[in-house]
């Protein structure tokens, strides 16, 4: 048995029938799960799942991985786990995935011009590269920015403070499964290996709406921010690719109403 079978069969066997609502029967050899109620509650066969508990499947699928989490009722800890067992083990393994490329210095140069206004560089899988203070102001008090390398769908999907700082959570979900299944399927290796990341740290929530995802992100929109000093931000935003073989894209951020203007300037101008 490997280490990744071990650590699903230590869970199924820890977890009672009632806590993923089972009725729990008289006759039972162990207070776990079978493997047969296991394999129901995540889509697969018990053969499937008997071969990957024994260490006989390589290379499980990070959906198939993901959908064993949620039935599992994994926690976020037990999730990254996880995700760090199959990589140990070398499943769900893509190629192609490279470090971020340096933002060009004229880009940079840009966004200076854009302040104190909200605008960012980021890459095809959602990394935010660069910034400005006035994006810091926004996007700091949610956690965004907590980490060194800060990614949006990573945050939406694996933040529950996400779901504080966007109103709209539901919506903006989609629009960043959306945005790394349209990279991944253009061949970009690091959007690939994230989305297989999250299959399993995100389960369902991530892995249903970048399997159905069936148009591109919106260039242009209205999105609703949560700020703990200015309350609800209407936003209007523009993405707009920048020229070159980097693949990146600048996205500016502007007041979509005369409420949001007024806390802009109230807030952001003043510590501009």
């Amino acid at each position: 048995m490997n280490a990744l079978g071990g650590f699903l069969r230590a869970r199924r066997e820890a977890i009672t029938p009632a806590e993923v609502g089972l009725p729990t029967g008289a006759r039972r050899r162990t207070p776990g799960l079978r493997r047969a109620e296991l394999a129901a509650l995540a889509g697969v066969s018990v053969e499937y799942l008997t071969r990957l508990e024994r260490g006989r499947h390589p290379h499980p699928s990070a959906q198939v991985i993901g959908a064993l989490a949620d039935a599992l009722r994994l926690s976020s800890h037990e999730r990254v786990h996880l995700h760090r067992l199959v990589k140990a083990g070398g499943g769900t393994t893509c190629a192609g995935a490279t470090a971020p490329r340096p933002v060009r210095p004229t880009v940079l140069a840009l966004l200076d011009r854009l302040e104190p206004s909200p605008a960012f560089v980021t890459d095809a899988r959602g990394d935010v590269l660069a910034r400005t203070a006035g994006f810091r102001w926004l996007a700091a008090p949610t956690g965004l920015l907590d980490v060194e390398r800060p990614n949006l769908a990573r945050y939406v999907f694996g933040d529950v403070r996400a779901r504080t700082a966007f109103p709209d959570w539901e919506r903006v979900a989609d629009e960043r499964a959306a945005a790394l299944r349209a990279a991944a399927d253009l061949g970009d290796g690091a959007s690939a290996v994230l989305a297989e990341e999250l299959s399993i740290t995100a389960g369902a929530e991530f892995g249903r709406r970048f399997a159905s995802a069936a148009v591109l992100p919106a260039g242009t929109g209205v999105e609703r921010w949560r700020h703990p000093e200015a309350g609800v931000l209407r936003l209007a935003y523009e993405s707009l690719a920048v020229p070159g073989d980097e693949d990146h894209r600048l996205v500016v951020y502007l007041p979509a109403d005369a409420a949001t203007s007024d806390a802009l300037s109230a807030h952001v101008m003043a510590s501009a």
